[in-house]
C-alpha cells in the first residue's frame, strides 16, 4: 500500500467514524476565529471557547478591539497563558484588519500571514473552515498521527508535514481530515496514555501496527 492508497483509505475509514467533526473552536465570525486559534496556543480549545465569551462581549467587533487597550485584553485573556504576547498579537492584528482590510479577513493565504500572530497553521484553519478552500492544520495531532500512522517518516517540523501531505491528500479533504484527527487523537489515539488500538478503526492498516 502505497502512501497515497493508505492517506486514500484513512480518510475515508475516519470520515464514516467522525461524520460531523469540525472545528473544536467555538466561532460565528471569521475575525472571532483569527482571535481564537491566536489564543490555543499551548491552551485547550475548551478553555479558550470560555474566555473568549468575555472578551467578545466587551469588545464585540473588530474596530472595538483594535481600539482596546493591550493592558485591558491581556486582563482577560491571561488564563489562555502567554497573555502578554497573545493580547500585543491579538491587538495589532485587529488593527491591521482595521486599517489594512477594512475590518475583513482576506481570503489569501499569503495576506493572512501577513497578520500579526498569524502562521501557517492559523492561516490554513482560516482558508480551510471560513472559506472553504484547500487546507491542511499542522496542530500536534495532525503530526503525532500522521507520523504514527505512517503517512510521514519521523518528521516533526510542522511546515514539513503541510509539505508532505499536500502530496497525498487531496486538497478538498484536508480541513475535515485535520479535524477528524484531532477527534481521532483525543479519543483513540491518545498521546498521554497507551493509544487504544483495540478499538480503533485504522488498526489494521496503520504503520505503528503493521
Amino acid at each position: 500500500m502505497t502512501k497515497k492508497q493508505r492517506a486514500l483509505e484513512i480518510i475515508d475509514r475516519l470520515k464514516k467514524e467522525y461524520p460531523d467533526a469540525d472545528c473544536t473552536l467555538d466561532y460565528n465570525e471569521a475575525w472571532k476565529l483569527l482571535v481564537s486559534v491566536r489564543l490555543a496556543a499551548q491552551c485547550t480549545d475548551a478553555r479558550v471557547n470560555v474566555v473568549v465569551k468575555g472578551l467578545f462581549e466587551k469588545y464585540p467587533s473588530v474596530e472595538a478591539l483594535a481600539d482596546a487597550e493591550v493592558s485591558d485584553i491581556e486582563d482577560i485573556v491571561r488564563p489562555c497563558g502567554l497573555g502578554k504576547s497573545k493580547a500585543r498579537d491579538i491587538s495589532a492584528c485587529m488593527k491591521m484588519l482595521r486599517d489594512d482590510y477594512d475590518c475583513k479577513v482576506p481570503d489569501d493565504f499569503n495576506e493572512l500571514l501577513k497578520l500579526p500572530g498569524v502562521g501557517r497553521k492559523s492561516a490554513n484553519l482560516i482558508m480551510g473552515d471560513v472559506f472553504k478552500k484547500p487546507a491542511i492544520v499542522t496542530d500536534t495531532h495532525c503530526i503525532r498521527l500522521v507520523n504514527r500512522m505512517g503517512l510521514v517518516d519521523g518528521i516533526k517540523e510542522p511546515k514539513k508535514v503541510e509539505m508532505e501531505l499536500w502530496k497525498i491528500i487531496p486538497g478538498e479533504e484536508g480541513s475535515d481530515f485535520c479535524h477528524r484527527l484531532v477527534w481521532h487523537g483525543r479519543e483513540i489515539c491518545t498521546a498521554r496514555t497507551m493509544p487504544h488500538c483495540e478499538r480503533c478503526v485504522l488498526e489494521d492498516i496503520c504503520k505503528k501496527k503493521i
